[in-house]
């Protein structure tokens, strides 16, 4: 019973951890990243579809990232996928690949960036104290219920507050990462 709510609790927790990773692994940084585009749906033949599924994404430089769709034909669709996408940059389109030049961020869009990530970072970790509360809940129930004592009650509280405390420090250390790689000229 025990084992099965730590073990619950573990597996959301590293959901959540990976939702971090992914929420900022979209945030533009100054650097071309082929996941910028992970979020972007692009129409296939009346069907939405993610970017990576119907072109590949390569990043031949530093600051820019080149789409090569597998349909010549969809290139028009890309390019206003992009365009009605938050990315804020405008494709280029040759007729056979569509570029995006990643621009340079400013001093003002570097702070807002890092703000959002430290949102992004706190999001995380109050998602992941309800997931404690939920855990600490079911705990308390099953000493109610009479199913554990009051002192594997007390253990188990431990051993959750422990395993909280642990991945609340892997967020901060993910945050910290980012901040400085978007604060990195």
């Amino acid at each position: 019973m025990i084992k099965d709510i730590i073990k619950t609790l573990q597996e959301k927790m590293n959901k959540s951890k990976a939702v971090l990773n992914s929420d900022l692994s979209t945030m533009k940084a100054g650097r071309a990243n082929p996941t910028m585009l992970d979020r972007i749906q692009v129409d296939y033949y009346g069907s939405l579809c993610p970017l990576a599924q119907v072109a590949n994404v390569s990043a031949p430089e530093p600051r820019i990232l080149m789409i090569t769709p597998w349909e010549k034909s969809l290139l028009k669709e890309i390019e206003k996928a992009i365009l009605k996408s938050d990315l804020g940059i405008n494709p280029s389109n040759d007729g056979t690949v569509i570029r995006l030049v990643v621009p340079e961020l400013t001093e003002e869009t570097r702070k807002n960036l890092v703000k959002n990530v430290k949102k992004t970072g706190e999001d995380t970790k109050v998602a992941m104290r309800a997931i404690r509360r939920d855990a600490n809940d079911k705990l308390k129930a099953l000493k109610k219920d009479g199913e554990i004592s009051e002192d594997e009650l007390k253990k188990a509280e431990e051993d959750v507050q422990k395993i909280t405390d642990n991945f609340v420090k892997e967020v901060d250390s993910i945050v910290a990462a980012k901040e400085k790689e978007v604060l990195a000229i």
